[in-house]
């Protein structure tokens, strides 16, 4: 399994089209078999503020998300909402076990 964290500052006027182009992608990622979880965080005391948590079945997974249609469609609508780049961090379990 491959965990991505992927933090992202959203323009305050952006927020709720940001959201919607999001879920958007999210709703279809969840579909591709090397996905487990997507899930989408929004900060309660900052609500410019969002955390993708991504769990990959395996890296190869996460390369073939960044190659399907609702992505492009994604990173294309969303690139100018955002106040600075994401920041993405990788990780792997540690507990429970990876099953």
């Amino acid at each position: 399994m491959l965990i991505a964290h992927i933090q992202v500052h959203v323009k305050p006027e952006f927020i709720e089209a940001f959201k919607e182009a999001t879920i958007e992608n999210a709703s279809n990622s969840i579909k591709e078999p090397g996905i487990a979880r997507f899930d989408i965080l929004q900060q309660n005391e900052a609500p410019e503020r969002f955390i993708f948590i991504e769990v990959y079945r395996s890296p190869e997974a996460a390369l073939k998300h960044k190659e399907t249609p609702h992505y492009a469609i994604w990173r294309d609508t969303v690139a100018g909402m955002m106040a600075e780049p994401r920041i993405r961090a990788e990780y792997s379990y540690v507990f429970p076990a990876d099953e």
